[in-house]
């Protein structure tokens, strides 16, 4: 069995010249280039009312209706892994993820995934796309996550997160000590030679990330982000452009930072987080059947409270360094 998810976009102007399904695999990054393509050759993919190749350029400005078919998760191993339920009714359920757990199987994670929990802990969830997954964090990413429970809460949420009226709240901590909030408006795509990471694009896809200041300690800050729209890596991505990338971002963060005369304890702390410090801390959105207002939150996992634990301490006990301007 499979169900599909009907996607309407505009492609802007900026990608003239591209291929269809490169585009597309931009502008639906959820979904593989490999399944965009299937897609356009089964006649799934119109634009402007038209059936085009997946190398056929586009010229911007092309109205695109696509049929998202997905497969049902019959494919994935159910397996009996621990989820911490935030909140569950019939239609969907929130989860507090781990740091350290993907979400969807994939090369090299064939199981162990959030995927393969929810099969086992719902098995009625094999009939649903993704077996309800509807957005996805980042493997070393914590917090919440919604999923939905039948095909048409799955497309209902699917339809709030692109109309961006799902609230998502995250917590970070980042390098370098800042003076206050802001917003980072810049475009996100994929990297043009690194294709596992995203980057700063001016053709990219619009992205707004608001931050504001929660803890300053002497050469770390503690915020709270807030997103207007949902791109890959997005926070990770918008902080290391302005300069205070995520403590322990493997992929955009900046070098090890420690304050002048650190402790031993901080210097352990610093170096011994391996993930990029952020979690999930707040989700709230419309029921997708009921439409009442749910609110979930989470509070930091251990690993991350410990870190600012820490900082906290040593701000304490030292004075305070330079800011970064």
């Amino acid at each position: 069995m499979s169900a599909s998810t009907r996607h309407s976009l505009t492609i802007p102007i900026e990608y003239a010249g591209q291929r269809l399904d490169q585009v597309l695999a931009e502008l639906l990054a959820d979904y593989s280039r490999t399944r965009i393509k299937d897609w356009i050759d089964e006649g799934r993919v119109k634009v402007d009312g038209a059936h085009l190749r997946p190398k056929d350029k586009v010229a911007g400005g092309e109205h695109v209706e696509v049929d998202a078919v997905l497969p049902a998760a019959v494919d994935v191993e159910a397996q009996a892994i621990d989820l911490t339920i935030v909140h569950q009714d019939s239609q969907v359920i929130v989860i507090n993820k781990p740091a350290g757990l993907v979400v969807h199987p994939g090369a090299g994670n064939a199981a162990g995934t959030l995927q393969n929990a929810l099969l086992h802990f719902d098995d009625k969830l094999a009939q649903v796309p993704r077996a309800g997954i509807v957005h996805r964090l980042d493997k070393d990413t914590s917090g919440l996550m919604v999923v939905a429970r039948t095909v048409e809460a799955h497309t209902v949420l699917v339809r709030a997160i692109e109309a961006h009226e799902v609230q998502r709240e995250y917590e970070a901590v980042c390098l370098g000590v800042m003076t206050g909030g802001g917003s980072v408006d810049a475009p996100i795509g994929r990297h043009p030679v690194d294709r596992l990471r995203m980057a700063i694009r001016e053709n990219g896809r619009d992205a707004v990330t608001h931050y504001r200041v929660l803890q300053r300690f002497r050469g770390h800050t503690h915020v709270r982000l807030t997103l207007e729209t949902g791109r890959t890596h997005q926070i990770r991505v918008h902080m290391a452009h302005i300069k205070y990338p995520l403590v322990g971002d493997q992929a955009y963060g900046g070098r090890l930072l420690l304050p002048k005369g650190a402790s031993p304890e901080l210097i352990d702390a610093l170096r011994g987080f391996r993930r990029q410090a952020l979690h999930a801390a707040r989700l709230a959105f419309e029921h997708p059947k009921s439409g009442k207002p749910i609110e979930c939150t989470a509070p930091l996992p251990k690993d991350m409270q410990a870190l600012i634990d820490v900082l906290a301490t040593d701000a304490k006990q030292q004075p305070q360094g330079p800011r970064k301007k």
